[in-house]
């Protein structure tokens, strides 16, 4: 890397830092894998070879992404499979979203975030960064977004609120209600690198 990349990386990240407004746990993270761990937002339900958010972020990144995404995943399923499907691939960065079903099935949110947490201080243990997404909806079913702020300001996440925010209810990007089409994640994708691509580019 030119010392001018150098000094533009530098820059990019103290933005994200100070946007997030806390300080970040493994800003400079051990491991090796770059992994995608999440429910059907991550595994890109319905979609075909190359359209789920994490393929396409990975080809704007310019680095391979374990898609560790499975559908239907609840916050204490993921927790259940978090040692085989993330921690077990030596681990550098976690995009960790997960969340979105017990929200839907309208699940206690106290023990939700009891085991995001768990997910969170069990990856920041290996040394990698964690950067979390959260996701919104109907007030009815309590203050998500701010809760998953909450916790990543606690534990020292890099933090993405709303992750549908702009996509979906928007018909052209969605494939039906609750699941984003190819050019949905294709939107997600951009923000994503956008807002944090300097820290998964590490």
């Amino acid at each position: 890397m030119s010392r001018a990349a150098a000094v533009l990386a530098f820059f990019a990240l103290a933005a994200c830092t100070r946007d997030n407004g806390w300080k970040i746990t493994n800003a400079y993270p051990q491991g090796v894998a770059l992994v995608a761990f999440g429910d059907s937002l991550t595994s890109g339900y319905q979609m075909g070879a190359g359209e789920s958010y994490p393929e396409q972020l990975s080809a704007r990144i310019g680095r391979p992404i374990l898609n560790r995404g499975v559908s239907g995943d609840s916050t204490a399923e993921g927790l259940a499979r978090l040692e085989r499907d993330v921690l077990g691939d030596s681990p550098r960065i976690v995009i960790v979203g997960l969340g979105a079903n017990d929200m839907l099935r309208r699940q206690p949110i106290d023990p939700a975030f009891a085991n995001l947490r768990a997910i969170v201080d069990r990856i920041h243990a290996r040394g990698a960064l964690v950067v979390l997404l959260g996701v919104d909806g109907p007030r009815m079913y309590g203050d998500w977004d701010e809760r998953y702020r909450q916790l990543a300001r606690e534990t020292g996440c890099v933090f993405v609120p709303d992750l549908l925010d702009g996509v979906i209810g928007d018909h052209t990007l969605m494939y039906d209600q609750v699941h984003p089409n190819a050019k949905g994640y294709a939107k997600i994708a951009e923000r994503l690198d956008s807002e944090v691509g300097a820290f998964l580019r590490r």
